[in-house]
């Protein structure tokens, strides 16, 4: 391999020589890549990567199997890729030679060559071959390893880059966002069992309502947990089905029928995850409609959180001049020229996370659409969609992490405030309704309103019915229960 300076090395493809830097293991399509797309500078995460990695040994392993390669060119992929799979793990390893930004060719083209430019080239290193032999006729007649024709074997960046952006978000999916949420969810469910002795004035519209059990309240939010964990267990089924095998557009040109279906159970087998061939890999080269689901289902997950720290931001407003309900953990000075103050941070953090998922959904759902990614035989949004899913995922993961450890570990309720808010509620005398009807009621409600008094303290100044009755209909944890 020739090399026009020290620093710098000239590789070919199908387009003419490039200058490559020396000690990168990517080569020509990928600089060209590099040099065509500076634009934001945020290249394609590590997990897609991973998710390649996994692709390439896997497909390697079913080529050997289908008899289209050599088990010995096989087994030097299959290394190469493990080292992959190892050296991301370190940043300042393997990750620096996959720097192509996220805004490149549509297709993922850019990172599948990168892919099999790094691997071919970690093959040329283990056989003790400079670093761009990986096209010498030489060397490749002694048996190397060639990115298009062995690496790539089988394959189109149409069928690989939508394979891998769905393995790395159910990875992500299953490794990472579902043990938080389920974390998250028996946080929530213990905070209501341990609070549902605890009464508290309802709101509906913001304002007084009747009696609720803190731990109802906090029960819901469980509840909204446990329908999370349905949905991505939804989102991983979607997720599941692999374009593999459908190759440029979905015809399954250059490969082998049973391809496809054998790298599926290879990842299966790898991952725990259920991975399938795509039933129809017209539908799943030419849009990305599962992608968007699963970006739905992230988008609810997140509008079901912004509700739970929202709430819980609600009830602890205060101290002393707000609702005051929840007493919130203090994890940071709340100001710079307020001393003593304490801020919701924690709930702060998780709403602008949200806030984040719904606006990464919007991108994906664009990505998606007819006219603008997915055009005719081929979606061509697929770097960002899978930038934006990830991101999503890992975000959430995150944020309910820290929702656990920094805020629902130690958030308390304040019982007292609770029994004094539920005294002088205007609404306690919903439950009177039943015993001298609504318009009663209701006036009682406006003339302890304009009195400043309690419903109970006004319904025994007029004798509406004995103390007896109105201490039991006034009972504010009888209002919680359906009647017998």
């Amino acid at each position: 391999m020739t090399s026009s300076s020290s620093q710098t090395r000239v590789e070919k493809d199908s387009m003419g020589e490039m200058g490559v830097p020396s000690d990168v293991l990517y080569g020509a399509s990928t600089q060209r890549a590099v040099l065509n797309f500076p634009v934001s500078g945020r290249r394609v995460h590590d997990d897609v990567i991973r998710a390649f990695a996994m692709l390439k040994g896997s497909a390697a392993s079913v080529n050997a199997g289908l008899g289209k390669l050599d088990q010995d060119r096989a087994d030097a992929v299959m290394g190469a890729c493990r080292q992959i799979l190892q050296g991301l793990n370190d940043r300042g390893g393997l990750g620096r030679h996959f720097p192509i930004d996220i805004f490149q060719t549509g297709s993922g083209t850019s990172t599948n060559m990168n892919v099999n430019e790094v691997v071919a080239n970690l093959v040329c290193l283990a056989r003790g071959a400079d670093i761009g032999s990986s096209k010498d006729k030489a060397y490749l007649e002694a048996g190397g390893v060639h990115p298009n024709d062995h690496v790539n074997m089988g394959q189109s960046s149409n069928d690989t880059f939508p394979t891998a952006m769905h393995v790395a978000a159910a990875l992500a999916i299953k490794n990472d966002l579902l043990p938080a949420i389920d974390r998250m969810a028996k946080d929530l469910e213990g905070k209501a069992q341990a609070w549902d002795h605890i009464v508290k004035i309802g709101r509906t519209h913001i304002q007084d309502a009747t009696p609720i059990r803190l731990g109802q309240e906090f029960s819901g939010y469980a509840a909204q947990m446990r329908h999370s964990e349905e949905r991505l267990h939804r989102a991983l089924h979607a997720l599941g089905e692999l374009a593999l095998g459908g190759t440029a557009v979905g015809t399954g040109i250059n490969t082998h029928p049973e391809f496809g279906a054998r790298v599926a159970a290879e990842l299966t087998e790898e991952t725990g995850i259920h991975f399938r061939e795509a039933a129809n890999h017209f539908e799943a080269q030419h849009a990305k409609d599962a992608v968007v689901e699963a970006s739905g289902h992230l988008k609810t997950i997140a509008v079901s959180l912004s509700k739970i720290a929202g709430d819980i931001r609600l009830m602890g407003s205060g101290p002393r001049c707000g609702i005051g309900e929840l007493r919130l953990p203090s994890v940071q000075p709340g100001s710079s020229i307020m001393p003593g103050k304490v801020n919701p941070v924690i709930c702060e953090s998780m709403v602008m996370v949200c806030c984040q998922v719904i606006g990464n959904d919007a991108a994906v759902t664009t990505g998606g659409l007819g006219g603008v990614g997915s055009i005719l035989d081929l979606n061509v949004a697929m770097p960002m969609m899978a930038a934006n899913l990830l991101d999503s995922i890992h975000l959430l993961a995150g944020a309910s992490r820290m929702m656990c450890d920094s805020l629902l570990a130690g958030l308390e309720p304040d019982e007292e405030r609770c029994r004094s808010l539920i005294e002088g509620s205007l609404a306690m005398c919903t439950s009177l309704v039943p015993a001298i009807g609504y318009d009663r009621s209701a006036a009682l409600a406006y003339q302890a309103f304009r009195e400043g008094k309690t419903v109970r303290e006004v319904a025994l100044e007029e004798q509406v019915l004995s103390p007896e009755e109105l201490d039991r209909l006034l009972d504010p944890r009888s209002m919680t229960e359906p009647e017998a």
